[in-house]
């Protein structure tokens, strides 16, 4: 058994007890953090095994033997071992793309259980959900629907569809991961959606399946996806007296976590809830689909990076270090919150910094106004990193993207080698 007690007298650790001090050294799972940066270098993202499962776990608690299919929201973090690691506990998959669907086909996940979302999908990539087999397409506007319906009649096919609702409800949330408001690109208006299902039971090719909704993320009550869920009930009985019935009904992901001092609702909490009001109009004969991202990878990571210069001037402390925006982009994207950590803790009085990277950028930071016992060469452990960190970095600054980790029990595996100058290269070339 792990000894916790020597915990440190510092914030503790987003994720415990997977990440978490023991003589003043922060570990994920049984492997140190500091053995990581040292072994592998930094920038380095590290994602706790044990994490991702008990994320799951929340999830498969709260189902209570009632009809539930639950779809990884994987553009949270697409990494192939995560992605291995969900469809072996029986996860469904969200995909975007179809660079995602052949990511979880690669590992090895039923593609019965894939739901295809996104607004702008291509020819090609309906194609190719339509020959693996996917659950059904989230459709997102009547030309998607056209389309759609071509491609489909043209490869001998029946797409299985639910349309996309947009509901029009505050998630009250970044208005950058706001997806619910009628001046959102995403979804079908409220108001236009039963003409949108007539229309479709018109097409050939098509087969209504269901009803979807995706209203934002880092939602942090019950009261939006209730809003949410009242007025897409309020269409499904409108589309029975068309003579158009549905199979399941797809409310999205969105759940929250902590990145700060936030109270995130429960899955046990959203899906009592959601079960109530379902049961209580009729239609808890409806499978329900959710598509949870960040609430299941989110607190599973952390970011490494290495103090490079304790930098002191008379308007801030900056410590700089050698991670940047292109590798964890969300601060200079939404001006997001991370808590920062040390790895090793020292006796020292702290010091108000702000973390900030090598590249030439005045977005480029971290944490703003953070107090840090730090010295140069220190390793600091960005947190809540598991979500939308690898995923949405780059090469600016012609920066290689960070190598990515697997804590599991006392072990790691790197489950994705650093880039090296040749991966930044590979595809470019001189003019004759």
């Amino acid at each position: 058994m792990t000894d916790y007690s020597s915990t440190p007298p510092i914030r503790h650790p987003a994720g415990a007890p997977h990440f978490h001090y023991q003589d003043n050294t922060l570990y994920a799972e049984g492997v140190r953090l500091t053995d990581l940066a040292h072994a592998l270098g930094t920038p380095l993202y590290v994602y706790s095994r044990a994490a991702l499962k008990t994320a799951w776990s929340a999830y498969q608690q709260a189902i209570k033997g009632r009809k539930v299919l639950v779809c990884y929201g994987m553009k949270a973090n697409s990494n192939l071992a995560v992605l291995r690691e969900f469809a072996g506990l029986g996860s469904g998959f969200d995909i975007v793309s179809g660079g995602e669907l052949a990511r979880v086909l690669a590992a090895g996940a039923d593609p019965s259980r894939v739901v295809f979302s996104g607004v702008g999908k291509q020819v090609w990539e309906m194609e190719a959900a339509l020959k693996a087999g996917v659950k059904c397409f989230n459709v997102e506007s009547l030309p998607e629907l056209r389309r759609l319906s071509g491609v489909a009649t043209a490869a001998g096919k029946r797409a299985a569809v639910s349309l996309r609702v947009n509901p029009d409800v505050d998630a009250q949330t970044h208005p950058y991961i706001s997806t619910g408001l009628k001046e959102n690109k995403f979804g079908i208006a409220i108001d236009q959606a039963a003409s949108a299902y007539e229309l479709a039971a018109s097409l050939p090719g098509i087969e209504i399946v269901g009803v979807d909704c995706h209203i934002g993320s880092q939602i942090t009550e019950v009261s939006p996806y209730l809003d949410a869920l009242d007025k897409l009930l309020t269409l499904i009985d409108r589309l029975k007296l068309r003579g158009i019935s549905l199979r399941h009904l797809d409310l999205g992901g969105g759940i929250g976590i902590r990145y700060d001092d936030e109270q995130p609702i429960s899955p046990s909490t959203l899906l009592d809830h959601i079960f109530a009001q379902l049961n209580a109009r009729g239609h808890g004969h409806l499978e329900l689909v959710l598509e949870p991202g960040r609430s299941l990878v989110g607190n599973a990571g952390v970011l490494l990076t290495t103090v490079e210069y304790l930098k002191h001037t008379e308007a801030r402390n900056f410590a700089i270090v050698d991670a940047a925006m292109n590798d964890l982009m969300r601060p200079a994207l939404y001006e997001a919150w991370h808590g920062v950590l040390p790895a090793l803790v020292r006796e020292q009085a702290p010091v108000v910094y702000d973390v900030v990277g090598p590249v030439c950028e005045s977005a480029d930071w971290l944490a703003r106004a953070r107090d840090l016992a730090i010295n140069e060469q220190d390793v600091l452990v960005i947190e809540s990193a598991g979500a939308y960190g690898f995923v949405m970095s780059g090469n600016y600054n012609s920066r290689g993207r960070a190598a990515e980790v697997m804590v599991d029990g006392g072990q790691y595996h790197v489950v994705r080698q650093r880039e090296s100058f040749e991966d930044l290269i590979r595809g470019e070339s001189f003019l004759p």
